[in-house]
């Protein structure tokens, strides 16, 4: 049996469990010392629990200690111990520290003596005159399925927002006691601080804001990035889930400005401040829209923009080969996005894990993934931003797009002229630094303009590589750059939306009615204006017609935020 604890009702339910004469908890957790003060708290309360209790704790190297850390006689061995609690006579709450190694954990069998023993024992606890009540504490969770009707679940969550805060309070008023740190952090930005913490032990939080201190002699709200530094350690040991660090900007992404004004008003939204409007915390996002057009860009400029951790989700890691495993996979990585919220989940390319689902090819193991990711995007709690981007959107499931699993489905189009220039305009100064490089080369809005329109019909990502290509003509020669490296690269290159403009036509089609544009509506009637480039043309003969059949069919809602 499984019960769920939310962290605030812990010891009422805890205390509930022994009063109600529990024989076996099982409590799965890394803080040993923090679920040691809560149950040794519950023992001793009587408005909690009528009869107080001795709190006992047996591990392998000590044997079984009394409250006062004094041993209780020769019991180092697992049967040794159960014997002794047998015959224990007085109200107690023996905890059982690390005992999954004989439950059969890594590989080991279980040990069947210990497990009868336990089975042995059942009716003797449950009719003992005294109240007596085994708690099992371990960092995994290990049941073998002889105790699995016996064993109560008890899950024990990590520190609370409000406990965090405690711990980070208490430092600070320590520290501004003593003087030798400067403490520099308004109310919100000790909130956001605190915030960061979520998803780590107390004393990893403790030890987090210790370095954060000492690096540089105080503490202020830049600090948020050694806590996430804390918690990249957390994502590195799952193995499932990779920790994109990015020092990219939302001003580095050019154009979408109806989907940067979204995400801005949705910053800091997982604040308490955010309460007093009745807002809860933003689900998430579908990006879609033709490749290379600033999908994955702008879903890794949101961290630096809301400084939450970014999460990636590789699918392929969560299907493994050993049956049950990938299900598993699912619930260790939702799990551990939840840990360390407020966090950002980025699924890239969704439709390469999801696609496909229903021709039953993998006895059903889609399906139920599937099924369990929809389950929690419907129903989270925890300020997890899931950030999903297709390139295919046929090949989702629709029902990954009801609402309710998004809060909004965006679609990203080839860019527009004034997107272009954007673009264009980040990433030439982006790589042009050197003096020697710039020479007599001066980047003006009329040269922006041009190169714009000459580059019509190209993603964010071509226009990067042209700008490369531009760059390397210069190198090869050892001389600065030249508008007319530019120019030559434009001429050179043959556009997505010209070798895949069927597949751009099909993805406005859908994104027409199910969408909202990326892209504000006066940027998009910029687009109508534009002139088909000679360059296009003459690199391929066919681009004007597939430019002029894509350029007048944008597609996506039009709605401005």
């Amino acid at each position: 049996m499984i019960t769920s604890v939310n962290q605030n009702r812990t010891k009422i339910l805890l205390a509930n469990l022994l009063k109600a004469r529990f024989p076996y908890l099982y409590i799965s957790t890394w803080e040993e010392d923090r679920v040691l003060s809560v149950i040794r708290s519950v023992a001793q309360d009587i408005e909690l629990i009528k009869t107080p209790r001795e709190v006992l704790i047996w591990r392998m190297t000590t044997g079984i200690l009394d409250s006062k850390c004094q041993p209780k006689g020769e019991c180092k061995t697992p049967l040794k111990a159960l014997e002794f609690i047998e015959r224990y006579d007085k109200p107690c709450i023996v905890v059982l520290q690390d005992f999954h190694v004989y439950f059969g954990s890594q590989g080991r069998l279980p040990d069947f003596q210990v497990i009868r023993k336990l089975r042995d024992m059942l009716t003797n606890i449950k009719q003992s005159p005294s109240p007596i009540n085994v708690i099992f504490t371990s960092p995994f969770l290990i049941l073998p399925e002889d105790l699995q009707k016996d064993i109560t679940i008890v899950d024990f969550d990590l520190p609370t927002f409000e406990e965090i805060k405690s711990v980070l309070d208490e430092m600070i008023s320590i520290n501004e006691q003593s003087g030798r740190i400067k403490i520099s952090l308004t109310v919100e930005e000790r909130e956001r601080l605190a915030k960061a913490a979520l998803g780590l032990t107390l004393s990893e939080a403790e030890n987090a804001f210790a370095r954060a201190m000492v690096e540089d002699g105080r503490l202020d709200i830049k600090d948020v990035g050694v806590i996430l530094e804390e918690k990249e350690q957390i994502i590195k040991k799952t193995g499932i889930l990779e920790f994109i660090t990015s020092e990219l900007r939302i001003e580095d992404v050019g154009g979408l400005e109806n989907l940067k004004r979204w995400l801005t008003k949705r910053n800091k939204s997982w604040l308490d401040s955010a309460r007093k409007y009745g807002l809860p915390a933003p689900k998430g996002v579908l990006i879609t829209g033709v490749p290379g057009c600033g999908k994955s860009l702008i879903s890794k400029s949101i961290s630096s923009m809301w400084q939450l951790p970014l999460l990636r989700l590789d699918m392929g890691k969560i299907f493994s080969g050993i049956v049950g495993s990938s299900e598993e996979n699912m619930r260790k990585a939702i799990k551990t996005a939840e840990a360390i919220s407020p966090s950002i989940l980025w699924i890239d390319e969704i439709e390469k894990g999801f696609s496909g689902i229903s021709n039953g090819g993998d006895s059903g193991t889609s399906s139920r993934i599937f099924g369990q990711f929809l389950t929690w995007m419907q129903e989270k709690t925890s300020p997890v931003f899931v950030i999903a981007t297709a390139n295919n959107i046929s090949g989702l499931p629709p029902e990954l797009m009801r609402k309710g699993r998004f809060d909004e489905i965006f679609f990203v189009d080839l860019p527009t002229t004034r997107e272009r220039k954007e673009i264009l305009k980040v990433h030439i100064n982006k790589r042009l630094k050197d003096p020697e490089v710039i020479g007599q080369f001066q980047l003006t809005d009329e040269m922006l303009e041009s190169l714009a329109v000459k580059c019509e019909g190209f993603v964010g990502a071509e226009i990067e590589q042209l700008i490369i290509d531009a760059l390397f003509e210069a190198y090869a020669e050892e001389r600065s750059i030249f508008l007319e490296d530019f120019e030559r690269a434009i001429a050179n290159t043959v556009p997505l939306s010209v070798t895949q403009a069927e597949q751009i036509r099909a993805i406005r089609d859908w994104a027409n009615i199910r969408a909202v544009t990326a892209t504000p509506q006066e940027d998009r009637e910029d687009y109508t204006k534009e002139s088909v480039p000679v360059s296009n043309t003459r690199s391929n003969p066919d681009s004007r017609d597939n430019i002029d059949d894509i350029r007048f069919n944008r597609g996506g809602r039009t709605i401005d935020f």
